[in-house]
């Protein structure tokens, strides 16, 4: 795909001294650039697992427990048994 950027000048100069460094396009760094912060982005953000469905025959659903907080779910788990079962 064809697209037009609008960058800093000094950011350019650096970016096509690189290339020229590598030998290779300004194309490929930019390229190279935008996967490298994409990846790091997927990487720093865990993907949610959403609500959980609501099933008024399953006994084991507890609706407002948000599964995504380990310190919660623990928290519930443990509201079922005795402070000994917990120790």
């Amino acid at each position: 795909m064809r697209t037009t950027f609008i960058l800093d000048d000094e950011l350019y100069r650096r970016v096509k001294m690189s290339a020229a460094e590598r030998g290779v396009t300004v194309t490929s760094v930019v390229e190279e650039a935008l996967r490298l912060l994409l990846a790091q982005q997927a990487a720093a953000t865990p993907p949610s697992l959403g609500p959980m469905p609501v099933d008024a025959n399953a006994s084991w659903v507890r609706p407002g427990i948000d599964v995504n907080d380990g310190s919660a779910v623990l928290e519930a788990l443990d509201a079922d048994r005795g402070i000994d079962a917990v120790r």
